[in-house]
C-alpha cells in the first residue's frame, strides 16, 4: 500500500512543462520526417515519375534495382567510401584526442583549430577544396616539378580520394570531441597505479584506456558508418558524382535520377532500400559492440 502511494506521488511529480517541450517537437518530427518517409515508401510501389498519374506496380521497382548497373556501381562506391572514411576518421580522431588530453602546451588553441572545420558548412568546404585541388596544388606541383600534383585529382579516376581527404578532415572534429569526452572520464589514479607496476604506454592504452572508452568508440563507429553511407554534400560540391559516374554515391544517384531523371518511384525504392541497409548495419554494430563492451566489463 505504501509502495503504491509512493508510485502515485512519483507520477504526479511529472511537470507539465516537459510535455510542452516534447509534444511540439514530436509533432514537427512526424509532420516533416515521418509523413514524407511514408509517402516515399508508398510511391516506391508505383510507377509515378514525380508528376501526372500513377499506377501500382508491386515490387517491380525493387527488382529493377538489382538489374541496373548504375545502381550497383553506386552501392559499391558508397560502401568503399564509407569503410575507408570510417576507419580513417576514427583512427586519426583517437590519436588527436590522445594528444589533446595529454599535458601539452597550447592545448586550448589546438582544440579550437581542430574543431574549426566542423563549424564550416560542407558545401563551403567543398568549394574551397575544389579551388585547392584545381588551382593551388597543380601550380605547386609545376613549381616543384612533382608530376602527381600537376593534375587536378578531382578530374581523374582517383577523384574519390580527394573527396575522402576533405570528408575525413571535416569529420575529425566531431569524433575527436567524443573521444576526448571518453578519455577525460578515465581516472588518473588508474594510470598512476599502472605506472607503479611498470606498465608500458602501449599497455596502458590497450589494457586501460581503450576498454574504458569502448562506449564512446561504439557511438563514433555507428554514427560514422551511418553518416558516410549517406554521403551527399561533399560529392555534390566537389564532383557532382563525376567524372562519369565514378563518385556517384547512393544518395547522389537518388537525387539526380529521382528529381532530374523522372525516376521518382524507382529512386524512392532505392531510398527505402538504403534506409533498411543503414538501419540493419547500425543495429548489427550496436549488438556486436555492446556484447564486446559487456565482455570487457566482466
Amino acid at each position: 500500500m505504501f509502495r503504491r502511494n509512493n508510485m502515485r506521488q512519483a507520477k504526479k511529480k511529472i511537470n507539465f512543462t516537459y510535455y510542452v517541450m516534447v509534444v511540439p517537437m514530436a509533432l514537427l518530427f512526424f509532420a516533416f520526417h515521418t509523413i514524407p518517409f511514408l509517402r516515399g515508401v508508398f510511391y516506391s510501389f508505383t510507377d509515378w515519375k514525380g508528376f501526372g498519374s500513377w499506377h501500382f506496380v508491386g515490387l517491380r521497382n525493387y527488382g529493377y534495382m538489382f538489374t541496373n548497373s548504375n545502381i550497383g556501381s553506386a552501392y559499391a562506391f558508397t560502401f568503399k567510401f564509407a569503410i575507408a572514411a570510417t576507419i580513417l576518421v576514427n583512427v586519426i580522431a583517437l590519436l588527436i584526442a590522445l594528444g589533446l588530453t595529454s599535458k601539452i602546451k597550447f592545448q586550448n588553441t589546438l582544440k579550437a583549430i581542430y574543431f574549426l572545420p566542423y563549424m564550416l558548412g560542407t558545401l563551403i568546404v567543398g568549394f574551397i577544396f575544389n579551388f585547392v585541388f584545381g588551382n593551388m596544388l597543380p601550380s605547386l606541383g609545376k613549381f616543384l616539378h612533382w608530376g602527381f600534383l600537376e593534375t587536378n585529382i578531382l578530374g581523374t579516376s582517383h577523384a574519390w580520394i580527394g573527396i575522402l581527404i576533405v570528408t575525413v578532415w571535416q569529420g575529425l572534429a566531431f569524433n575527436t570531441l567524443i573521444y576526448m569526452s571518453g578519455l577525460q572520464s578515465v581516472s588518473p589514479d588508474l594510470y598512476e597505479a599502472a605506472s607503479l607496476d611498470g606498465v608500458t604506454p602501449w599497455q596502458k592504452f590497450w589494457k586501460i584506456t581503450f576498454p574504458l572508452i569502448a562506449p564512446f568508440f561504439t557511438i563514433n563507429l555507428v554514427l560514422s558508418v551511418k553518416g558516410y553511407l549517406m554521403v551527399f554534400d561533399q560529392i555534390m560540391a566537389m564532383t557532382s558524382g563525376g567524372p562519369g559516374n565514378s563518385t556517384t554515391s547512393i544518395s547522389v544517384l537518388i537525387y539526380n535520377q529521382g528529381f532530374q531523371g523522372s525516376q521518382f518511384a524507382i529512386q524512392s525504392a532505392n531510398a527505402v532500400m538504403l534506409f533498411i541497409i543503414v538501419a540493419a548495419i547500425s543495429l548489427f554494430q550496436l549488438n556486436v559492440l555492446n556484447k564486446r563492451e559487456d565482455r570487457i566489463e566482466n
